[in-house]
């Protein structure tokens, strides 16, 4: 004869017991908390199952593995309330025994006996909810985790490339690095290590509804706490970053300042042989660092942000945050930069709109525009002195007003412009707005100074930069400074 199969028996204890471990290891949440989630799980299932006014206790030992229900309902002969109540003659159908009217009937639920008393349906449906509870908690302790460490820069592993965004794996947390937020020039890869900083958490937004951890590269605060990382003099307080004007994987201008007048900022953000900045070079995929000593004067501080450049003069408008740099010919282009890069960040990294005057630029006598501007403004501006192009161009825009409107003067400026084959200053166009809805106009720009000029090219400091991102740099990349007169390789 076959031998039947015995069934092999099953611990429930301890699969709950390794369930719970597991459960509050992975997602974080204190035992004790899991302990109160499953008690009121539970809870709400006896109340759906037998009514609000239910008498019942629950039982939840985590470490014992132990999870028991005591339903508590009076015996009488005719039920009033099912909720509290059990009919005796029901009592002696189901126990087989003679259950005494009055006494109190104490049903024991197990994990034995859950199904039968509650029903899949309903197991499932508190199944569904522990579960929703659990996500909950997650959700509020990630929230929590992260919002505390927002600024601070994270290690994580890229685990999915997609078009608009990279997902990255850090401590089991799904972060997510957003294409505008990514350095445009490199190429992020599955299964790649990558540094970013983490710039802002949400409470809801990711693709598993746990909060959206948002990481960027491209952000200054990054470039600022790489420098930490690397400059000691930074990250202890000795040497402070001003400023940072940056188009990521390209360009970047840093402004230092020191406290200590025995530390050269420069300098100590640079390094020996350029170990320092070269680390940070090669973490921004071969971005070009330009570092530059803060000063409070803002017409040095200018002439400082435009190096390489060495600039002639700088004359600020008092009136508004406008600059007009006086550039020597053979400057010019080092000033403008590749497609105006160079101008363009020293611009915002001074705050000031930055317009640049060939030094000793052609001019045109008035006269020669009598035509284009009508002989009685002509004549008007011959009376206040207005005698060539260039003066017209670099007068205020209250003295302009005064004499003609301001469709007028744009309209004249545009055809100088054409004569000369240059731009139009932008920053001159805002105040001429601001002048012509004030009651009176602008300032005066300060006027130049040979000595002050000559002390602008002496000034002007070294920049040190990677290789131009045309050529990206290897590993035994060069660290060249702009005027060429030095070479270190590393």
């Amino acid at each position: 004869m076959a031998r039947r199969k015995v069934k092999a028996q099953v611990d429930n204890k301890k699969l709950i017991i390794e369930a719970f471990n597991e459960m509050a290891r992975e997602k974080s949440i204190d035992r004790d908390l899991l302990q109160g989630i499953v008690e009121e799980t539970l809870s709400a299932m006896v109340r759906k199952k037998y009514g609000l006014e239910s008498n019942f206790d629950i039982i939840v030992n985590m470490e014992k593995g132990d999870i028991e229900i005591y339903l508590m309902r009076e015996i009488v002969e005719v039920v009033e309330n099912v909720e509290t109540q059990i009919a005796a003659e029901v009592l002696a159908e189901k126990t087989g025994e003679v259950p005494v009217i009055g006494e109190e009937y104490i049903e024991e639920i197990t994990l034995e006996n859950i199904a039968d008393s509650f029903g899949r349906r309903l197991i499932a449906q508190a199944i569904q909810n522990l579960n929703q509870r659990i996500r909950d908690v997650e959700k509020d302790n990630i929230y929590e985790e992260y919002a505390k460490r927002v600024g601070e820069i994270v290690i994580g592993e890229i685990y999915q490339v997609r078009p608009n965004n990279v997902l990255v794996m850090h401590n089991k947390v799904e972060m997510r690095l957003p294409r505008e937020e990514q350095i445009p020039t490199e190429r992020l890869k599955k299964n790649q290590q990558v540094k970013a900083i983490l710039k802002e958490v949400r409470r809801s937004g990711g693709a598993t509804g746990l909060p959206d951890l948002i990481l960027s590269r491209a952000d200054d605060s990054y470039m600022a706490r790489l420098f930490e990382q690397e400059i000691p003099e930074i990250f202890d307080g000795i040497i402070e970053i001003r400023a940072i004007a940056r188009e990521p994987g390209e360009r970047a201008k840093v402004a230092v300042t020191s406290f200590d007048e025995r530390v050269d900022p420069v300098g100590a953000c640079v390094g020996m042989k350029g170990i320092r900045i070269h680390s940070i070079v090669r973490e921004l995929g071969n971005e070009n660092i330009d570092i530059i000593e803060h000063t409070e004067d803002p017409r040095l501080f200018i002439a400082r942000a435009l190096s390489p450049a060495k600039v002639r003069d700088v004359q600020i408008s008092e009136g508004g945050r406008h600059a007009t740099v006086i550039v020597p010919d053979d400057q010019v282009s080092l000033a403008i930069g590749k497609q105006g890069q160079n101008v363009r960040l020293a611009s915002k990294l001074t705050g000031y709109s930055l317009s640049l005057v060939k030094e000793g630029a052609e001019d045109v006598e008035l006269i020669e525009f009598r035509d284009e501007i009508g002989r009685e403004l002509f004549d008007l501006l011959i009376k206040a002195g207005i005698d060539t192009a260039r003066e017209f161009l670099e007068a205020e825009p209250a003295l302009l007003l005064s004499i003609a409107p301001k469709e007028k003067i744009i309209h004249v400026r545009t055809i100088m412009f054409e004569e000369f084959e240059e731009r139009e200053d932008q920053g001159y166009l805002t105040a001429l707005e601001d002048a012509a809805t004030a009651a009176e106009g602008g300032d005066e720009p300060t006027e130049s100074n040979d000595e002050i000029a000559e002390s602008y090219a002496e000034d002007t400091p070294e920049v040190y930069e990677a290789a131009e991102v045309d050529a990206p740099v290897e590993e035994d990349a060069e660290i060249v400074s702009n005027d060429g007169d030095e070479k270190v390789e590393d």
